[in-house]
């Protein structure tokens, strides 16, 4: 049997690391925002010949004043174009410069154009939909595990996942805020659609290995917490590395051969899974240990 348990400190001092290095990038560079919550348009096009390098569209539009612009390849042929809001002429010559390049060839897929007060509301709601996610977690967990007051109470697994599942949700967004900052990569809904699937995996993960600490706790009343919550976390450990496994296989794949507009959703899902099948089994469960050791009362010694 693994002692999972008893090196656990190794696993907090990671977790830390990861923690300070995704908070310090977060508050030195931030996020980069997409069109989804700064608005913007967004053109989609495809062109029928040798499809030209990025820096040479950047040059055929450098005189179209878009403010900043990000210029994505994507599949065979096509262009995905990111830059701030324009009228209906301004995107007219925005595709005659592009078709310009492809000798008149060029097809429109798409244009959209999103204004900064949809951006903010779609940011709120972004915040609002984890937020309530959180609070239904920590209230599920507590009354499912309401039956478990001893040694540790209910209430406290629930602290225990949202600890483990907020582990996952901070340094997944540090690594975006690194990629942002080096490669340009933007955040938009899809990013909040993979967090709030990262937490919905995490916890999963966690309650799993929690449920096991419940029916061992039932089984083997007399022994000791510490030893229960290790026995537990190796009876799950092989169906948590092998569920996350068999998830990761599908996600790489979506990663690498998906086109660009899946692509660092794809990534922020193997970045959360990862996580949180480490949490759940090096951070969630010693928690709920240190957090027993803490409540517990030294013994006096009988003079």
């Amino acid at each position: 049997m693994m002692q999972i348990i008893k090196y656990r400190g190794l696993a907090y001092g990671l977790s830390l690391i990861l923690l300070i290095a995704a908070i310090a990038s977060l508050a030195v560079w931030g996020i980069k925002y997409g069109i989804d919550f700064n608005g913007g348009s967004l053109l989609e096009v495809e062109f029928k010949g040798t499809r030209p390098a990025v820096q040479t569209v950047e040059q055929s539009l450098a005189q179209l004043n878009l403010g900043y612009n990000v210029i994505q390849p994507t599949g065979g042929n096509g262009m995905i174009l990111r830059f701030k809001d324009v009228d209906e002429s301004t995107h007219q010559a925005v595709v005659k410069k592009l078709a310009d390049l492809d000798n008149g060839k060029l097809t429109e897929k798409r244009f959209e154009s999103v204004g900064p007060i949809v951006g903010a509301e779609l940011k709120s709601r972004a915040l609002w939909a984890i937020a309530v996610a959180l609070f239904f977690i920590v209230s599920y967990i507590a009354w499912a595990f309401r039956k478990v007051s001893h040694p540790v109470a209910s209430w406290k697994y629930g602290v225990a996942a949202i600890i483990a599942l907020a582990h996952d949700v901070v340094v997944t967004t540090g690594v975006f805020s690194i990629l942002g900052h080096f490669k340009g990569i933007e955040v938009d809904m899809l990013f909040v659609s993979a967090i709030l699937t990262v937490i919905g995996f995490s916890v999963h993960d966690t309650i799993v290995v929690f449920d096991r600490i419940r029916e061992n706790i039932f089984r083997h009343a007399a022994v000791d917490f510490t030893t229960t919550v290790n026995k537990s976390v190796n009876d799950t450990l092989a169906r948590s590395i092998n569920t996350s496994l068999t998830t990761l296989l599908v996600l790489l794949a979506l990663f690498i051969l998906g086109g660009e507009t899946i692509r660092y959703f794809a990534l922020a899902l193997i970045i959360g899974i990862t996580l949180g099948t480490y949490s759940s089994i090096f951070v969630a469960s010693p928690i709920l240990v240190d957090w027993n050791r803490l409540n517990q009362k030294p013994v006096k010694a009988k003079k």
